[in-house]
């Protein structure tokens, strides 16, 4: 038999996060339960199919109900307050290693448009998002930023190192800045390596034309596994919505069940 899409542990997390329900009014339909309805979302986001071709099968009600939940719960801040809450018990399991850190991008289509969105040089000028994402050493995303894809890769970098909110889960402060920070000759900016001095973080940006891209790569292949397993998610392969909120929420939700795999797994 196979896993339901929402484990008990998953669900244990989810759920103190989530609004109160409004009243429902007397007479009305019954409220599709929460726990049902993000069966429906991990569903759309897993297989990647349209919100109206969801089976009545997984039993999360209707898609456009599935949407309006994924909306709201966005809204209300919730998806980037799993994401958090997931960084605050991996660091608590000593599982997240600020010794190093890598960052980059990836773009991708966007076939119906919409905000953050821009012409992508490396796709004949078709309409496209580009992903900018900041891992730890092993891989673990820790921020991620949503741009058009004709952003030049440097230009976001002090925005998304700013992005890594301080994470708790052990005594002491609250942590949010690594040791060193790989990236590649895209960041290679005399801005980029003052924004990480700012911060004291230590940068291995790889310079145009002094160092080749295959010594860097032994420590910054763990940034594009991360984007290999974002990738698992079909909804994400490609971007369907016009909202770019609903695609930061669908972002947000695929690097917090990034970071539960890896919480879940016993070494």
């Amino acid at each position: 038999m196979a896993s339901p899409l929402v484990s008990d542990a998953l669900w244990s997390i989810i759920e103190p996060l989530l609004p109160v329900p409004p009243p429902r009014p007397r007479g009305g339909r019954p409220r599709v339960p929460d726990r049902a309805a993000l069966t429906g979302i991990l569903f759309v986001l897993r297989s990647g199919i349209q919100w109206e071709m969801l089976p009545l099968e997984v039993g999360c009600g209707s898609g456009i109900t599935c949407w309006r939940r994924l909306r709201d719960w966005q809204e209300a801040g919730v998806w980037d307050a799993l994401h958090r809450e997931l960084l605050r018990r991996l660091r608590a399991a000593d599982r997240i290693d600020w010794s190093r850190a890598c960052l980059d991008s990836a773009s991708l289509a966007a076939k119906r448009g919409g905000d953050k969105t821009g012409p992508n040089p490396t796709d004949r000028g078709r309409l496209g998002t580009k992903r900018h994402l900041v891992t730890d050493r092993s891989g673990i995303p820790l921020a991620f930023i949503l741009t058009g894809a004709n952003t030049n890769d440097s230009m976001p970098f002090e925005e998304l190192l700013d992005s890594i909110l301080p994470i708790g889960g052990k005594p002491g402060r609250a942590r949010h800045r690594p040791d060193k920070l790989h990236a590649d000759k895209a960041y290679d900016h005399r801005r980029c390596r003052q924004a990480c001095r700012r911060r004291g973080i230590s940068p291995r940006i790889a310079r145009r034309g002094v160092e080749t891209s295959e010594k860097l790569g032994r420590h910054r292949w763990v940034i594009e596994r991360t984007f290999a397993w974002i990738n698992r998610y079909r909804r994400l392969v490609t971007r369907y919505e016009r909202r770019s909120d609903i695609h930061h929420a669908f972002t947000a939700l695929a690097c917090s069940l990034i970071c539960f795999n890896t919480l879940q797994k016993r070494f």
